[in-house]
């Protein structure tokens, strides 16, 4: 696996991000690859482990460790540092559908869970996988592969975020008529509105589309299943139905002043923002601006940080982020978090990175809790009331955040954003269709299985098992495919 003895020689070379002064003035992506010969070397980086944990992804201690898909890490890495490109390439997608947006969203719990990682950094596991497919495109090696023959099955996929593509990708490889529903203008769910362009270009995205779109795959935009169609009536046109729908309920903040102008969900100012880029490269002014603005965002994770990173590509005045969980320690704690445990020590993002840039210093402050959001006459926001707090335990040991007595103040702010999570699915298609749902509201159905209570329906990714990431919703998809083929025809041949 790799060189023996490249894990010794050579130390980890993560790709490159562009200069922070370039990249805050565009929406071109932050990371760049690096140069061949350097790949090569980090591919060698993989050690002969005897145990690889990288490919085995399970959840511990409520974080992910090892690749959910059971991408087979140590064997495209040995072929990357061999120069045998497209084999390694067929061994990436023999896994991953979508190596081109794992290799650029994921937070690599692979890397987590490898082996050299717990003396060492970690082989570049991440990076090497967007190398290889990266390559792969620009070699002209991946081009659509229809199926040799069609079964006469229709399948409906309510969604196309990476879940609904995931599995209509291989629903079509078993020969199943594919159909798959978006109620947005472009195809994409999640990868296309929820994530900004400068962490994954939409050419990217459109890219696979329009290949799965030559294989066979029918894509319908501006429908909204529940709405436009009811959802019962797709069960008499298809011989199946998936809901690949995500969990797209923003969590809200009902404090006083919630209904100012200016307050807005996270997901309405990203998804706007490219849209308009997208459209017009943001000259048709169709989204909120925070150029000269003080912005707030509230939440700590990557959407949180995305809003960050576009307030400051737009040219806001300044921009802090809130965060109710204390900060985290600087170094690993290997007792209280120890390998192959997701690291939960302090990470820097490129928002973050960039907002120290522009305002020299981190935009996060933690402890805090917003109490209201205040306004003017006109009904403005103009800022908002914060107060520290700290974790306390009650009786029956649950941790709860407890106001700190005289540390309320007030921050100017113009804009706030949302950032807070998300709390399940929309209702509209669980009530048409009579879907039991989860303690979370989550359409029910069980892992591995994927049937909801009702007979022909399936669900997968973010709307079953609530918000995940990107290569979780691809897990999913890869696996509920099987079980609808199984359904449909008895057996399957799919892999999980």
């Amino acid at each position: 696996m790799g060189k023996p003895t490249g894990f010794l020689e050579f130390p980890r070379r993560a790709n490159p991000a562009r200069p922070v002064n370039e990249r805050i003035h565009d929406w071109k992506e932050v990371y760049v690859l690096r140069r061949e010969e350097e790949c090569k070397t980090q591919g060698a980086r993989c050690m002969d482990c005897g145990t690889p944990f990288c490919h085995r992804g399970e959840m511990m201690e409520g974080g992910a460790s090892g690749c959910p898909i059971n991408n087979l890490i140590p064997e495209w890495n040995d072929l990357m540092y061999r120069g045998r490109w497209r084999e390694a390439l067929d061994r990436l997608h023999s896994t991953n559908n979508f190596p081109e947006f794992t290799g650029r969203v994921c937070p690599a719990p692979c890397e987590a869970g490898c082996v050299l990682g717990i003396n060492e950094p970690a082989v570049t596991i991440h990076d090497n996988e967007r190398t290889i497919i990266d390559k792969g495109f620009k070699k002209g090696w991946v081009v659509p592969e229809p199926p040799e023959e069609r079964t006469g099955k229709k399948v409906a996929v309510v969604g196309s975020g990476p879940s609904g593509l995931a599995c209509a990708a291989q629903l079509n490889k078993a020969g199943h008529k594919v159909t798959v529903f978006e109620r947005d203008d472009r195809i994409g769910g999640l990868l296309m509105y929820g994530i900004p362009n400068m962490k994954l270009d939409k050419a990217v995205v459109q890219r696979r589309v329009d290949i799965l779109a030559e294989e066979g795959i029918e894509f319908q935009t501006g429908v909204e299943i529940g709405k436009d169609i009811n959802a019962n009536l797709l069960l008499n046109d298809y011989d199946a139905v998936v809901l690949a729908t995500g969990a797209t309920k923003p969590r809200d903040l009902p404090a006083p002043g919630r209904e100012l102008k200016g307050v807005h969900f996270a997901m309405e100012y990203l998804r706007a923002n490219t849209k308009s880029l997208l459209d017009s490269n943001l000259e048709d002014g169709n989204y909120i601006s925070a150029k000269n603005k003080k912005v707030v965002v509230i939440g700590g994770g990557d959407t949180g940080t995305d809003c960050v990173g576009t307030a400051l590509r737009h040219g806001c005045d300044n921009v802090i982020q809130l965060e109710i969980m204390p900060k985290p320690v600087f170094e690993r704690d290997k007792d209280a978090n120890p390998w192959p445990q997701w690291p939960t020590n302090l990470k820097v993002d490129y928002g973050q990175k960039e907002a120290l840039y522009k305002q020299g210093d981190d935009p996060r402050q933690y402890l805090k809790m917003t109490k209201e959001f205040i306004g003017n006459e006109e009904g403005q926001l103009t800022g908002i009331k914060i107060v520290d707090v700290e974790w306390k335990e009650d009786v029956e040991g649950r941790r709860y955040p407890a106001e700190v007595p005289g540390s309320e103040k007030v921050l100017e702010a113009d804009l706030v954003f949302l950032a807070m999570g998300f709390l399940g699915p929309e209702d509209i298609l669980a009530e048409q269709l009579n879907l039991n749902r989860s303690s979370r509201s989550n359409f029910k159905a069980k892992y591995g299985k994927y049937a909801t209570n009702h007979k022909g329906v399936f669900a997968c990714g973010d709307s079953r098992r609530g918000q995940s990431l990107v290569v979780w919703a691809i897990n999913e998809g890869r696996g509920c495919a099987r079980r609808v083929d199984k359904f449909l025809m008895g057996s399957s041949v799919l892999p999980w």
